[in-house]
């Protein structure tokens, strides 16, 4: 169970550093993640249902996210459609995509080689680790290396504050469009492993995942502040690892599985009041010291 959670931790850990792009450095509420997610799978698996390799179906699932991170950039910046709309739009076209694409509601990889069976070597509990290592690294160090970039610069500042960015002559809209893109074809770069790694994709499967990305940066964020950036990074992967232990933990007491999306909300809402909560302790601490 340990190992089980461990690696579907850092899988979704991806979703999060995905997320963290956009909800974080960009300051951007994006939807486009309930329909980049499982596009990502669906096309994926397709793919691989078709005899292409896992290899070229994965990275066919990140192009596919990054196009649907482009459409909602495109909108909001071109069509001046409000940031939420502009992501539920997307999102709810890319229900009918996936349909279009499988064909069906649902589709699995039955007898079909997946990303994880290059790890054959391994022992079969370890090789899904190893994979998830090796795509939190890859991920990682990409986003390291191009927001350490003049590029990467400007999208940080940004986030930050974008008329100041204006100001230094950074086309902000650019930038935006530039995040959109990047953190949707993470996304859908995560879509593609679990989708891989449950064994099949489905159109319904985006729903309320943006809940489980925005957990394992809140997570990480509560239980890591004031850190460097790629601690922050790391933070979220721990989060992720974190959050899919307690959700584990709530199947193994015997909670009804059809209720998980409410308790993962719960657990996302105790993590978001937890910051205010140690603020007001603190304070009161203070308080009384200082009426001794």
């Amino acid at each position: 169970m340990i190992l089980s959670t461990i690696n579907q931790g850092l899988l979704w850990a991806i979703l999060g550093l995905g997320v963290y792009l956009t909800f974080r450095v960009l300051n951007f509420p994006d939807m486009t993640t309930e329909g980049s997610f499982p596009l990502g799978g669906a096309v994926a698996v397709t793919l691989i249902t078709n005899g292409f390799s896992p290899i070229i179906a994965t990275i066919a699932a990140f192009g596919v996210g990054c196009l649907a991170g482009l459409v909602t950039g495109l909108l909001y910046t071109k069509g001046k459609i409000p940031t939420l709309l502009a992501g539920i739009l997307v999102m709810t076209s890319c229900n009918s995509i996936m349909l279009m694409i499988m064909g069906r509601a649902n589709m699995g990889l039955l007898n079909n080689k997946r990303l994880q069976d290059y790890f054959s070597f391994l022992p079969s509990d370890i090789a899904p680790i190893a994979l998830g290592v090796l795509a939190v690294a890859i991920v990682i160090a990409a986003m390291m290396y191009f927001l350490n970039t003049n590029l990467g610069q400007a999208f940080v500042a940004t986030g930050d504050n974008d008329d100041m960015a204006r100001s230094f002559g950074i086309n902000t809209d650019n930038m935006e469009l530039l995040g959109l893109v990047i953190s949707n074809g993470i996304i859908g770069l995560a879509g593609g492993l679990i989708s891989q790694s449950d064994g099949y994709a489905d159109v319904n499967k985006g729903v309320g995942v943006i809940v489980i990305g925005l957990a394992s940066i809140i997570i990480g964020e509560v239980f890591f502040a004031n850190v460097t950036f790629l601690e922050r990074l790391i933070a979220i992967v721990i989060g992720s690892i974190f959050y899919q232990g307690l959700i584990m933990l709530i199947i193994r007491l015997g909670f009804n599985t059809n209720y998980l999306k409410l308790f993962s909300a719960i657990i996302l809402a105790i993590c978001l009041m937890i910051p205010t909560l140690k603020e007001k302790f603190f304070k009161g601490v203070k308080l009384n010291a200082s009426n001794r």
